[in-house]
């Protein structure tokens, strides 16, 4: 199938439940004979609908099958334009990206130690308060 060049009135004007068109990395997919198969139900895609929802798309970690099912929905690549600014890969976000990976890094070892210091606390006062020294 040759690439077709979808624009962004095209892809506003596909936001139906009867004909819906997806933006993802883009390109864009008519998704409309798989809203009631989408194992997260018809919701999450109408609300993506009509703009980039690669960053929705890519949050959920869809499986390899998923991604393979894309391939027969896919009509076209998506015009860009000022009117959609499209979540390509971008330096800027990889370097956000990787601070919020820190970020969660560092906080999930605080949510691990914070714990664990309370309770040896605990267990430290209970010991010495109840004489046993």
């Amino acid at each position: 199938m040759a690439s077709k060049l979808v624009t962004y009135a095209e892809l506003k004007a596909h936001t139906g439940k009867d004909s819906l068109y997806l933006l993802l990395h883009e390109k864009v997919y008519d998704v409309t004979k798989f809203i009631d198969e989408h194992p997260g139900g018809d919701e999450v895609i109408i609300a993506e609908a009509g703009r980039d929802a690669t960053e929705a798309f890519e949050d959920v970690g869809h499986s390899d099958e998923a991604r393979a099912l894309l391939t027969d929905l896919l009509v076209g690549d998506f015009e860009k334009t000022d009117e959609l600014k499209t979540k390509g890969p971008s330096s800027s976000s990889a370097s956000h990206s990787s601070a919020v990976n820190t970020a969660v890094e560092q906080g999930s070892n605080l949510m691990y130690f914070v714990p664990l210091a309370v309770l040896g606390a605990y267990f430290a006062w209970r010991y010495y308060s109840s004489g046993s020294i």
